[in-house]
This record gives structure tokens, sequence and C-alpha cells, in this order.
């Protein structure tokens, strides 16, 4: 069946109301809680990846190896307040000698997994993380202080929190909350992680990486956006996806765009105090963060970084200077900042969570020349999509500006010129959850 539409049914802004329980959840998230969590991480001295993970360092609450054990036993300690929810695991592995690891060492990442409890929709997988290592201003020196509060205890502390407020609720597909170690070092264990999940054949649809989220108490501070950053073109793209790419102007429609484009999308939705700015680019000048071990595995992933770093606040000895103080201190770190990006965070995880299998095989026709465009799809495999919402924005504008509902059809042709702007389609079930937005090939 396919549906004529006349541009007097679109909408010029999606008007998508809230889930109450979604909404329940980001009440939960506490920044008091988020508070303790980022201090309780600092009192590890130091979580350098290269720092002491023996057990009488453990004992005596010191080092990595201490505060991996906190991580987990926090995530376990979640797991039994919600009747064993979650199931908590490390992948641990030794990093070989490398350009910053001086010695092979034993890396740990520290996740919980909420499974879906929809059969169809459990393997579709969301995922946030954060890494728990920390670094002072020489990479070798794993002794001294390290506090890490915002860099990036704010980050883990997002991922804890999310995985405390989320798993009081449950959703038809499945959440993983992460930490990982390595990433001062070149990324180690976010590579690990991604390529383990590439083995086992996860459906990881989202990634948010959430880095230096601490919203730095310094003049110039924006404390109502956090920073999303993705990238255009998929490192795995092939030289037919690029000419496609280039023929299309898709340089800016890759899945991690689109994945951005939905936080925006929450943000409006749950009307949060906090909204993100889509920064088009994978990351800052000089810098890389755990999102692109993902991007680089084809998996769709994004970073979130507060709007204005202070770079005396990262990588940095803990001391004072001319009067200036230095180093990665709680005092610096704004938790109510640190809240909102978690409820960001999670409003977005419980939304793709919530949400019907995104529509397949969607095709543009190009067959012939003509203003109308004409769209379709085949429904998704899990039979929850109740209708479906297509998508369309100039081409030069960086996020969706119309769409237009398809009750009980997979086509649908509008009075829009396809050569005028970018289409995409996303499945909606029966409350009102939207999937991922999938932009169309085109088909003769």
């Amino acid at each position: 069946m396919c549906v004529c539409a006349s541009l007097a049914g679109y909408t010029r802004a999606q008007s998508l109301s809230p889930d109450p329980l979604v909404a329940s959840g980001l009440r939960e998230i506490s920044a008091t809680r988020i508070q303790a969590d980022i201090e309780r991480l600092v009192d590890f001295h130091t979580r350098s990846t290269l720092s002491a993970q023996d057990e009488a360092s453990i004992a005596a609450g010191k080092g990595i190896g201490a505060a991996r054990e906190w991580l987990k036993n926090e995530l376990e300690r979640y797991s039994r307040d919600c009747g064993g929810c979650l199931e908590v695991k490390t992948d641990t592995f030794t990093q070989p000698v490398s350009e910053r690891v001086s010695q092979p060492t034993v890396l740990s990442n520290v996740y919980a997994v909420l499974k879906g409890s929809n059969p169809l929709d459990t393997k579709h997988i969301v995922l946030v993380t954060g890494h728990y290592d920390s670094r002072n201003s020489s990479n070798e020196n794993v002794t001294d202080a390290a506090p890490g509060a915002n860099d990036d205890g704010s980050g883990t502390a997002v991922s804890l929190e999310c995985a405390r407020a989320l798993s009081k609720l449950r959703f038809p597909g499945t959440i993983i909350f992460l930490a990982v170690a390595g990433e001062e070092q070149g990324l180690y264990g976010s590579k690990h992680f991604a390529e383990f999940a590439k083995a086992q054949g996860w459906q990881i649809e989202a990634v948010l990486n959430n880095d230096i989220v601490g919203g730095d108490k310094s003049p110039g501070q924006d404390r109502k956006v956090v920073r999303v950053f993705s990238e255009s073109i998929p490192d795995r793209a092939t030289e037919q996806d690029m000419r496609m790419i280039r023929a299309l102007g898709g340089e800016n429609d890759s899945p991690s765009r689109a994945l951005a484009r939905y936080i925006a999308q929450t943000a409006r939705t749950y009307q949060l105090p906090l909204g993100p700015l889509l920064e088009f680019r994978r990351d800052r000048y000089l810098r890389g963060g755990d999102h692109i071990s993902f991007n680089q595995l084809g998996f769709a992933a994004v970073r979130f970084t507060e709007f204005r770093e202070n770079y005396d606040r990262q990588h940095q000895d803990v001391r004072t200077e001319n009067g200036k103080e230095y180093g990665d201190l709680p005092k610096f770190v704004d938790f109510d900042y640190v809240a909102n990006v978690a409820r960001l965070n999670a409003a977005t995880l419980a939304s793709l969570a919530s949400a019907p299998a995104a529509p397949q095989n969607v095709r543009l026709e190009t067959k012939g020349l003509g203003n109308d465009s004409t769209l379709s799809w085949d429904a998704p495999e899990d039979g929850r999509a109740a209708r479906y919402e297509v998508l369309w924005r100039a081409t030069s504008a960086p996020d969706w500006e119309n769409s237009q509902s398809v009750p009980d059809a997979t086509k649908i042709t509008l009075p829009v010129p396809k050569d005028n702007v970018i289409f995409a389609v996303q499945a909606v079930d029966a409350q009102g959850h939207r999937s991922l937005p999938v932009v169309p090939q085109p088909a003769r």
C-alpha cells in the first residue's frame, strides 16, 4: 500500500510525548550520588592504568586495581537492589608493551548488562561508557596523585548513575553500562571491548561515550550545553560506499550522525535543562576518545564532552604555581551539570531500548525524473512498529526539519523534490517510542 501525502499533513517540529516510565527513571538520577561516586574514585589516589593491582594495594584502597573492584561491587549492589536484574562482568586481558605501556599490563573493563525483556528485541543493544583510568602530568608517574575527577571520573559516574537509575526499570532492548581502562595509554580497553563485541556478533546500535563531562567551573563554561561529537565518513566505508556518499551528498548522514540527531530529538522530548551541541567532527583537535574504538569497527558511537575544557585541570600534577591551581580535583566539578548529562544519556538509552527495531531496506525511488519523492521500506522484524515517520531536511540543514506520519503503510509519495532534501524513516511503536532513523538508498 502506498500513501500519497500532501504537505498539509506534515509538521515543522516533531511533537513527541515523553514516556512517563522513562521520565520516572530520570528523576532517580542524583547529583549527590554522582558527587559521592566521583569523590570515591578520586580517593583511590591514582587510577593510572599502570598503577598497582596487587592484593595489598587493593586492600589499602589505592590504585587502579582497587578502583576496578569498587566499580564491580557497586554494579553488583545495584543488581541486588533490583532483584538480580544486572549481569555484572569483567573483560580482562593483558595489554602488550606499546608506546605508553612499558611492560605487559593487565587491563580490566567492568560492565553490567540489563537484558531486554522482549525476545525479539533483546539482541538490540545500546551502551554507555566512560573510562575509569586517570593520569597526571607524566604517563610514567604511577605513584603520585592522579585524581581524575573530571577526566574521567565524571564519565564513569554517568555510566554508574545510568545503571543505578535504569536498572529499576525494564525495557524491550538491552542496555550495557561500561567502564573501561587504558584510555590514557591509547584507547586499549575500549578497543578490546569493541573487538570482543564484534567477535560475539553483538548488535550494538548506539554507543554513548562520556569523557570530561564535569562542567569545569571556569569562566566561559556553558552549563546548559554538552558537546556531542560524531564522525562523518565511517572508518569501514568501502570504495563503493564512498562513491554513493559522494553522489548523494551523504557526508553528513553516517550512523553516528543519525545517533547524534536522535540525542537532540530526545533532549527536546524530555525538555531537559541541558541540551546537546552537535559537533560534526569525530573528536576535538589533537585528542581522541573511546567512541573511536567502536567507530573503527562499524558501530554508531558519539562522544559527550563539556562545552569548554580547562587544560590546566587535565593531565596535570596537583600543584599551585604563581597563584594558579593545577590538577583534576572534585572541587572544580559541577555535580549538577554531570547529573544533567547523565539524564540526557539515560533518556537516550531508555528511548532506544524501548523503541521498535528500525525499518529495513529503506529505499528512495530514482527511476524517473519528477518533483515528487517515493520512499518504501520493509517492516522491522520484531513486529512492534505501529506506524512510521518520514523525516526530511534541506541538504544544508544540520538537523531534521519536517516529518510526516505514515500509518498502516510501508510506502509513501511526498510532494517534496528529492534533489533538495535528505530523507530518513524511523519506526514508531504504539506508545510513541521511535527507532533510530534510517537514510534511504536510491532504487531504480
